[in-house]
Parts: C-alpha cells; structure tokens; sequence
C-alpha cells in the first residue's frame, strides 16, 4: 500500500499554474526528498499532499483514503494523529520551555500531563536535548531550536512527516549536524518523509528517491544515482 498518491493534481492561484498535472506514489517508510529553486512548485506540493492547500483539479489518496472526500474535522483528525510538519522557521512558543513545546500536540489531543511529559521525555533523548528540558527558545542556538520543531512534530508518532526546507536558516556546520541527526532519527523511526529542499546535495544525502520539480511541474523522479548518472536535462 502507498502511503500518498497523487493523481493528475493541478493548482491555480489565480492566473498562474503552480502545480502542472502532478502523478506520484510515495511507497510506506519511503524518504522522498523535492529539490528544485524557489518557484517550482515544491511547498505547494506539500500542502497540497496535507490538504493545507486544496488542488484545484486532481485526487490525492493518504492510506487509500481520499483526502479530497474529507470533511474539515476529519482532516483535522489526520493531520493532528497521523502527520507531523517541520518548517524552516521554528514556530516555538516562546513562554514555554522544551517539553511544554513538545508535548503541545499531545496536549491538543487530551492526553493527561503525565503521559504527554513522558512521551516527550522520550522524544527529547531522540532529538539530543538531554537536560534542555527546562530550557525556553530564546535560551537555546539555532539548531537546539531546530531540534525542539522536530521532536514537536514527531509527539504524535506520525505516520507522514513533512519536512520543508528545515535546515536553510542553519549555518553549514549546525545544517550538516541536523542532516545526520535526522539519518539518525529516520533509522529509528522508519517513518514515510517528504523532505523539501532547494540544495542539491543535500537532496543526495538524505534521499531515497528524488523528485526534481522546475515551473510546477515534475521533471524527473528517480534515486540519487540515477539522477547524478541519468539527468533529464
């Protein structure tokens, strides 16, 4: 079974195309990075996998399920249990320390403090914020703030992770350090990722497959192999 397919997805904004006829799976446990330079396409694609952003024609399935079939409180059920998001600026609370951070979602869903702190205590050992627990965001350097974004959206255990262009506001020593971290959590968690990204080489690094996107449409998807040995273009 796909963990996300896409089918003949196209999206407006107005007069311009931002998605050109998009057709994709994406297998279970598969990590799946989008490159391409800004303009391509590639957080539209995101979203519109998320159902953040609705295609303008076009089927995405999640599990089997049709996303475009949903209503706007089941949507919000998946995206809350089975998907968790990363963006490129962190979006912490500030008043909250690291575990309040990380534990919010489970918050959200109801779950008492006790089991939220301990699954969060967890999460912390996961992403290397041992003894960070207590700490507030403007007390932590970039990439510690980085590390807090993904253990949030890993509190859910999602079974989809979004990961779009996290480590671009990181300078290269601390954005390497991340790309390792992440390989590291990956091997641990085997979850299905759409990893964003406008860097080639880290497209190699962290990929199974690659989708390469240019003017909203897709140009070439295949392995880093195949896209060093084979360009399309």
């Amino acid at each position: 079974m796909n963990s996300v397919e896409m089918k003949n997805v196209n999206k407006w904004f107005g007069n311009f195309k931002v998605l050109n006829d998009i057709s994709l799976n994406i297998a279970h446990g598969e990590k799946v990075v989008v490159c391409g330079p800004s303009g391509s396409g590639k957080s539209t694609l995101v979203r519109c996998m998320s159902r953040l952003v609705d295609p303008t024609i076009g089927e995405i399935f999640f599990e089997n399920i049709d996303m475009g079939k949903l209503t706007k409180n089941e949507l919000i059920e998946i995206r809350r249990h089975k998907m968790g998001m990363v963006f490129q600026h962190f979006a912490l609370f500030p008043h909250r320390t690291v575990i309040e951070n990380i534990a919010f979602p489970l918050e959200v869903q109801g779950i008492n403090r006790k089991e939220r702190e301990k699954s969060a205590f967890e999460i912390i050992d996961l992403v290397g914020l041992q003894g960070r627990e207590n700490y507030f965001p403007k007390e932590l350097s970039g990439g510690q703030q980085q590390r807090v974004g993904i253990g949030h959206s890993l509190a859910v255990k999602p079974e989809l992770w979004f990961l779009d262009e996290p480590f671009s506001a990181l300078d290269p020593l601390i954005r390497k350090e991340m790309q390792n971290e992440f390989l590291k959590i990956q091997n641990s968690l085997k979850k299905t990722i759409i990893f964003i990204t406008h860097d080639f080489d880290e497209a190699i690094k962290l990929a199974d497959r690659i989708i390469i996107m240019n003017e909203g449409r897709i140009v070439q998807i295949g392995s880093p192999e195949d896209l060093i040995m084979k360009p399309a273009d």
